[in-house]
């Protein structure tokens, strides 16, 4: 009679990269997934004959390690890819798209991004429940923006209309365990003081956290402002806008002193390398502060959306190949807040993980398989994802959606968009 625990899959690989602080690359081990959970990390032998898995998939030539983090995208912008539209600031496209334009852009990126090894990502629409409901159809974990604005948006009319609308929605989703919201004050360079102050208070209420999206252009309006001295998260930071909690988008446009300012006050920065370097900022922020994670900010700029670009970017602007590949895992995690569940392989840590093959990489020792797996796979190279669990990707075919109504669904926008330019 066997003593083994049952547990629903044990997944082995050549290569574990734990993403811990101070782990090492570990050879021939494997994960063992119960109820969406790592229930244990050990060499793959002994955790053969620990566990009874009802799926033990061994995958020989390939670098095993927590999904990958996109902490700060607008993913229906996919769709501006086809229609050719400029890339534009958030704050600066009041009137929106239609809601079906942006749940397709939205179904149409989750695909792209598991694709890519991406199993949650942080989203900055003006029609939040929109993406809210393209998320809840499929398997993948979002953090999505509630926008507060004092002038009309698609959204709402008013900060009043934000305000309450952002309510609501955080009413009915505050307890899902897939789709975490947070507030995104649009353009804060203009927003009145009273109004940064009203925020802060609505976010202490309900213990929510906070994106600041910033733009070289605001940022050169405010030190020109009589109103502020200094630069525009200096003048945050007066308002208690910047603490633990806080995410701080944009790296272009922070001014002297900021990544400082960020790391004494305990808040998160995201980088987005591809995007500062579209803008003309060749590079990073200097010192980074610790919280610091990767996201591909707006498709119709960067392209692809791809977290793994992302770190191989940051990797030639001056990081080594494990800090840009925890800034794509932990590191993102940690700046939305999702530490405690993603971003490592921990036991108790959700599932969310993903396959890379690296058969023809030269990683002869472990110290080389960061940089094996930064510098020579790309996106084409992953194989399989999991999200809580389960296979969203396998063997590199897309499960989570049907590829089908995928490719008719972009041939149908490609229409609409070359109608509607035409026009």
């Amino acid at each position: 009679m066997s003593h083994r625990e049952p547990i629903d899959l044990l997944l082995e690989a050549r290569w574990l990269l734990p993403m811990t602080a101070g782990a090492p690359v570990l050879a021939q081990h494997a994960v063992a997934i119960r109820d969406g959970r790592i229930v244990a990390l050990g060499p793959a032998a002994a955790l053969a004959e620990r566990f009874a898995p009802r799926e033990h998939l061994c995958r020989g030539q390939h670098v095993l390690l927590p999904g990958l983090i996109n902490a700060h995208t607008y993913s229906a912008r996919v769709l501006r890819r086809i229609g050719g539209r400029a890339a534009q600031p958030l704050h600066a496209d009041p009137a929106g798209q239609p809601s079906d334009h942006v749940r397709d852009g939205v179904r149409l990126a989750m695909a792209e991004m598991l694709c890519a090894g991406i199993t949650c990502f942080a989203d900055l629409s003006l029609q939040p429940e929109e993406v809210v409901r393209a998320v809840a159809a499929g398997p993948m974990r979002a953090c999505v923006a509630l926008p507060v604005a004092e002038t009309p948006t698609a959204w709402a009319e008013n900060l009043t209309g934000h305000l309450a609308r952002a309510e609501r929605l955080w009413d009915a989703y505050r307890s899902d365990a897939r789709i975490g919201l947070f507030f995104l004050p649009l353009g804060p360079a203009a927003l009145s003081e009273a109004t940064l102050t009203r925020l802060r208070r609505v976010t202490d209420e309900l213990d929510a956290r906070i994106a600041l999206a910033l733009y070289p252009a605001a940022e050169d309006l405010v030190r020109d402002s009589p109103r502020v001295r200094g630069t525009l998260l200096a003048h945050l930071a007066e308002l208690g806008l910047l603490r633990p909690g806080v995410a701080v988008c944009g790296s272009e446009a922070l001014g002297p002193g900021d990544p400082e300012r960020i790391e004494r006050a305990g808040a998160a920065l995201v980088l987005s390398p591809r995007a500062a370097l579209a803008l003309g900022h060749p590079r990073l922020p200097a010192p980074l502060p610790a919280c610091t994670g990767l996201g591909c900010e707006d498709p119709a700029r960067t392209g692809a959306l791809d977290v793994l670009e992302e770190a191989r970017t940051a990797a030639h602007l001056g990081l080594s190949a494990s800090e840009a590949l925890r800034l794509a895992t932990l590191g993102g995690a940690t700046a939305l807040g999702l530490q405690a569940q993603l971003g490592s392989l921990e036991p108790g840590k959700l599932a969310d993980l993903v396959c890379i093959g690296v058969s023809s990489l030269p990683a002869r020792s472990y110290a080389q398989v960061p940089e094996a797996l930064l510098f020579g796979a790309t996106r084409a190279d992953v194989s399989d994802v999991w999200c809580t669990g389960r296979a969203a990707v396998s063997e590199g075919r897309l499960l989570a959606f049907d590829t089908e109504e995928l490719t008719q669904l972009r041939a149908r926008w490609a229409g609409r968009l070359t109608l509607g330019a035409a026009a």
